[in-house]
């Protein structure tokens, strides 16, 4: 590849890098052409950007952000591909979705998730818990919720039994 190949190829993964909150450094060794194109399909249904890239250029591509990405420069060996998203779980339940099927075809190198650096394929797990800003705005409401809805449902459960007692009370004085 020509000089200038690279600095293009530096630049493209760089933009990704900033375009993108969240990225997953994923060995695909040992994936035929049918089954990289059958994850290429599932990455592109769940709007996950994956592309297979050179290891040193990917490490200069991140040398050149203002985010110290060095914590994942040991895991840069091998055959690399990196899957961009902007939810930072979908990648994980995706590649944990295809291992149970394959085994550990494809593995997680590494991650960079909600800013923090996950390294190594038994950090899938973690990587799947994280919820995304959807479903934790989803929890707060419900957690906001749930008082209120204690207060209603006791307000109409005493109102019918105020209303019961009021209604024998007059019963009993006009007797």
């Amino acid at each position: 590849m020509r000089k200038e190949d690279k600095a293009i190829v530096i630049e493209q993964l760089g933009e990704k890098i900033k375009e993108y909150a969240h990225f997953y450094i994923v060995d695909v060794t040992g994936l035929n052409s049918e089954q990289t194109s059958a994850l290429r399909r599932k990455c592109f249904e769940k709007e996950i950007k994956m592309i297979v890239v050179k290891n040193n250029l990917l490490v200069k591509a991140l040398d050149a952000q203002e985010v110290d990405f060095s914590p994942l420069y040991g895991s840069l060996k091998g055959m690399t591909a990196v899957m961009f998203c902007n939810t930072a779980n979908v990648p994980a339940k995706l590649i944990k979705e295809i291992t149970d099927k394959n085994n550990t075809i494809p593995a997680v190198k590494a991650a960079y998730a909600e800013e923090g650096f996950y390294v190594g394929a038994d950090q899938l797990d973690a990587l799947c818990a994280i919820k995304s800003k959807n479903e934790v705005i989803a929890d707060i409401v419900a957690l906001l919720q749930s008082p209120i809805k204690n207060v209603v449902s006791a307000l109409e459960g005493n109102a019918g039994n105020l209303i019961h007692n009021l209604l024998t009370s007059l019963e009993e004085r006009q007797a």
